[in-house]
This record gives C-alpha cells, sequence and structure tokens, in this order.
C-alpha cells in the first residue's frame, strides 16, 4: 500500500483532512514518532521470556492462598507448598531457606543508593540461597522518581555491570530485574523489549546469550490520593503494556495512595486475572511483535539506552557517577522538565492537573532535589 493510500486511510478513519496535528505527538524522550507506519524499518525476531506464561503475583493473604499461584511476601508464612514466592523484605530473604523444588524470588535491591556501595554480604547471604533468582537490580525507584526510559534501562545495565566486574559473568543468570511500568502505553511496551535487546547484547560481551528476568509493578508516579477509579484505569494498562511487553512477572501496586485495605489489594490484584482472563496476553511470549509503531519504538529505545549505558561506563560506572552526584542530576532534569509538562497540562492527569487546587500547589523546588533519586508522584505538586 503507498503512502497516499495510507494517508487517505487514516484520512478516512479520524474524519479530517489535515492528519497531522491529530497524530503528531511531543514526547520527553527524544523518540520520533511517526503519524502513521506502512513498513517496519528494523524487523525483530521474537523477543522470548524466562517463564513460559507471566506470574500474577499478589501481595500475601490468607483469604487468597487457594486460588493465587505467585505471592509478594514481607513477612514469613509457613506451608506455602507449590507456590512462587517474591520475597520483598530484608530481613525475610535472610532467614528464609527454600528447598530445591520451591521457586523463590528475591526482590531486595542489593545496591545501597544513598552510600552508593553494593551490599557485599547481602549478595553473598543470597547467592548462597537456593533461590531461581538471587539478585535484584530495582530500577523501579528511577521510574517513580522521574528518569527518562532511556535512562532507566542504561541504569540498568550500569548496575548490571558493576555486579559482573566484582562477582563474574555468572551472576547474570541470577539476577532478577524490578522494573515500573508507567502510562505511557506503546513506550513502555517498547521499554520492556528493547531491555531484553541491550540486556543480551551485554551478555554477549561475555560471550553469553542471557534473558533478562523482569518482574514489572505498576507505577507510582502518575497515580493520585484522592482520584482512586483513575488510579484503577491507570494501572490496568500498565499492566497490560507489561504483559504485552514480555514481562515475567507482573504485579499491581495498591491504588489506593498512601494506605492499604484487604480488599483494596485484591481488587489490585484482580486486574491482573481480568487481563490474564479476557485476553490471554500473559500466555504470549512476544505479543507486540510486528507491531509497525512498537517494533520502531523498541529499536530506538534500545540504540538511546545502549548509548546512555556507554557514556556511563566511560565516565566511571554507576555507583562512581552517583557519588559525584551526576546520576541524581541527570534523573532531576528530566524530572523537573516532566513536571513541567503536568503543570501546564502537556501530560493530562483527569481530576488532578485539568482543573487544578491553586491555592495548594506545590513548587517544584518543593518536590525534587538534583542530589537525590527519590519517589515523587505528578499529583503531589496539587495535593494538600
Amino acid at each position: 500500500m503507498s503512502n497516499t493510500a495510507w494517508e487517505n486511510l487514516v484520512k478516512k478513519q479520524l474524519k479530517t483532512e489535515d492528519i497531522y496535528p491529530v497524530l503528531t505527538k511531543e514526547n520527553l524522550e527524544g523518540i520520533v514518532v511517526k503519524p502513521f507506519y506502512d513498513k517496519v524499518q528494523y524487523p525483530l525476531v521474537n523477543l522470548p521470556k524466562v517463564e513460559e506464561n507471566t506470574h500474577l503475583v499478589a501481595r500475601y493473604h490468607e483469604s487468597l492462598e487457594e486460588d493465587v499461584f505467585a505471592f509478594l511476601l514481607d513477612e514469613n508464612v509457613e506451608n506455602l507448598l507449590e507456590k512462587t514466592i517474591f520475597v520483598d523484605n530484608i530481613d525475610l530473604a535472610g532467614h528464609i531457606s527454600p528447598k530445591e523444588e520451591d521457586q523463590y524470588f528475591s526482590l531486595i535491591d542489593v545496591f545501597e543508593e544513598k552510600e552508593t556501595v553494593i551490599n557485599d554480604q547481602l549478595v553473598k547471604e543470597l547467592l548462597a540461597k537456593q533461590f531461581k533468582r538471587n539478585i535484584c537490580v530495582d530500577i523501579s525507584l528511577h521510574q517513580n522518581a522521574g528518569a527518562a526510559i532511556y535512562q532507566q534501562l542504561g541504569i540498568a545495565l550500569a548496575k548490571t555491570k558493576e555486579l559482573v566486574e566484582v562477582y563474574g559473568e555468572g551472576i547474570l543468570n541470577k539476577l532478577i530485574f524490578r522494573i515500573a511500568i508507567g502510562g505511557n502505553y506503546f513506550f513502555e511496551m517498547a521499554k520492556l523489549r528493547a531491555f531484553k535487546l541491550v540486556f543480551n547484547q551485554l551478555s554477549k560481551e561475555y560471550e553469553l546469550d542471557e534473558i533478562p528476568y523482569i518482574f514489572a509493578e505498576t507505577s507510582l508516579r502518575n497515580k493520585a490520593v484522592s482520584d482512586h477509579e483513575n488510579n484503577l484505569i491507570r494501572s490496568t494498562l500498565e499492566l497490560a503494556s507489561a504483559m504485552i511487553g514480555g514481562a515475567d512477572a507482573v504485579f499491581s501496586n495498591n491504588y489506593l495512595v498512601g494506605k492499604t485495605a484487604e480488599i483494596s489489594e485484591e481488587i489490585s490484584f484482580k486486574q491482573q486475572i481480568v487481563l490474564a482472563y479476557e485476553s490471554i496476553i500473559n500466555v504470549f511470549e512476544d505479543a507486540s511483535n510486528g507491531s509497525y509503531l512498537v517494533e520502531d519504538l523498541t529499536h530506538q529505545i534500545a540504540e538511546k539506552a545502549w548509548l546512555y549505558f556507554v557514556e556511563i561506563e566511560e565516565d566511571g560506572g554507576y555507583l562512581a557517577l552517583m557519588k559525584q552526584k551526576i546520576i541524581q542530576k541527570q534523573i532531576y532534569q528530566h524530572a523537573v522538565e516532566e513536571q513541567k509538562w503536568v503543570e501546564e497540562g502537556k501530560i493530562k492527569l483527569i481530576g488532578v492537573n485539568l482543573y487544578p487546587k491553586l491555592e495548594v500547589k506545590k513548587s517544584i523546588k518543593d518536590l525534587y532535589s538534583e542530589k537525590e533519586i527519590k519517589k515523587v508522584r505528578w499529583a503531589e505538586m496539587f495535593e494538600s
């Protein structure tokens, strides 16, 4: 089909002759998005995941024990037989001794970001355990702090390289990556796919052919304290992005911001059930493979992430740049620009910034620090 034919088809569907203002949108990632696509410039092979089916992960509650097969634990629970367990408590991770048939994964970040060191004792303790994946590389903090997508992935690679330099390339198949999924639907699908590409590329530097294990969770960045229903819609889209993008496990953070209740945690988990059972997107290995848009985004994000990783390495590595406050400043600069877009309404948060309470509005300086990577929700600017 020619470009003219594609153009005419899009005009007909949008019922306008001037399609470009409608379809051309700016983004802060520096990614080129075409108004429409008629081919894939860089076709990709099917990008595999580690798990055959995506694990649907619930925070543990006794009422869910019979029906749920993957739990996130932050306290000890006895006799969880034939379950997949993601441990989210450093003390619990230290005390649990799984048997060989158990499926245990550690979600404890071994990097101490504020001290800018790797917790060597913790790494050694975890590596000695019979976990399916022992060492977590957590970049969920970076997404929730406002890092660009390419920054998140570049940092994941840089943290991986630091671990390999200390513990050897054998650690690569013991890693689990904890990644927060934001609200930019197709970009976030492409983020996970791009990470598979760049991680595999890094593993080839060590003459290996590894696939990253991805634990994807919903973002806190676009959630609001008093906007529960919209939080649910946003996190449902994020879960869909993660499943379609090929995550090995997905977890939905509580849609009630700043508080919790057993029923709200159960509803958050059941978002995953609806998506999985209604659409079966959790069983596909690479559901977005062949999508012209997603393939193009995947290639661009992978290229930018790899360049950022190389830049970090050439300047001394992740921990060295953290000590110098350079990584923090780079994330701060992107986060502030993003927050300005929220403030100006370019990024729309229904129920938050379209009709904001100006009398309680906070300044960007009140929310962010260029010396610290910390979680900041967009809506905090408008919340009392």
